[in-house]
């Protein structure tokens, strides 16, 4: 300590002791170390909890609703991935449906490569046809929905008729295109 505290204490000791602490706060000082000690000795009891019917029932409702949730999006995602038999509604229009689906594909592929020529024509051409393979599309899709399968089925069949058709007539316009073409550059050249 420094001097100066050593000597203030020194000349003032009198002072000092002359106050005095009440004679019952060692008494309450005492009394709250034991009741600290009782404290520490008892183990501490854990409070059980408890839920309200409610809490509960809340709980119950929404493990119920995930739950209706992810089987309805698994029940979805099995229909998808089936697809329709077509066969098994009616063999014979399964049959057809397949026919014209194969007919389509090749009348495409050769609009493709005879009208190389002229993309612009080709552009409008296949954006006709977009238009009704995107019916045939929704019709495919409302197949398995449908309660008059047969019916779709045959609206689909009549789809690719109809494509089938425009085809072959875009076909014999590209074809009549390029034979006018031929001719009017052999008429050029024998000028």
């Amino acid at each position: 300590m420094s001097k100066r505290f050593e000597d203030f204490m020194h000349d003032n000791n009198e002072e000092f002791n002359e106050i005095e602490p009440s004679a019952d706060l060692w008494g309450k000082i005492e009394a709250q170390l034991n009741f600290l000690d009782q404290e520490q000795e008892q183990p501490k009891k854990r409070e059980a909890k408890t839920f309200s019917l409610g809490f509960v029932l809340k709980v119950a409702a929404s493990v119920i609703i995930v739950m209706g949730v992810g089987f309805g999006i698994y029940i979805q995602s099995q229909k998808g991935a089936k697809g329709v038999d077509l066969a098994a509604i009616n063999p014979e229009y399964a049959q057809q449906q397949m026919r014209y689906a194969s007919l389509v594909e090749t009348k495409l592929t050769e609009l493709k490569s005879a009208s190389k020529n002229d993309p612009q024509l080709y552009k409008e051409f296949s954006a006709e046809i977009a238009k009704m393979d995107s019916t045939y599309k929704k019709l495919n899709s409302d197949l398995a929905t449908s309660p008059n399968q047969e019916r779709v089925l045959r609206a689909m069949i009549r789809n690719l008729q109809i494509q089938t058709e425009v085809l072959t007539q875009q076909l014999n316009v590209i074809e009549q295109f390029n034979q006018m073409k031929k001719e009017q550059n052999n008429e050029t050249k024998n000028i």
